[in-house]
């Protein structure tokens, strides 16, 4: 089992918490249908930049019901 030869300086503490304290992910609203999301990610509803790009599972039961 690996083992530190000494122990960090606060200094050094610091710096590898320097990160933990960063701010929440940028969210987006999509134009669509108001729902929020990362920024350059597909909403749940499955729009991109205010595009339908993936079927969703709804989509795919809805055609099915139509036939």
């Amino acid at each position: 089992m690996a083992v530190q030869k000494s122990r960090k300086t606060p200094s050094k503490r610091g710096m590898h918490r320097s990160h933990s304290a960063l701010a929440a992910p940028a969210v987006s609203i999509d134009s669509k249908s108001g729902e929020t999301h990362s920024r350059h990610r597909i909403s749940r509803d499955g729009f991109y930049r205010g595009k339908k790009v993936l079927k969703t599972k709804a989509d795919v039961e809805a055609e099915g019901a139509e036939e």
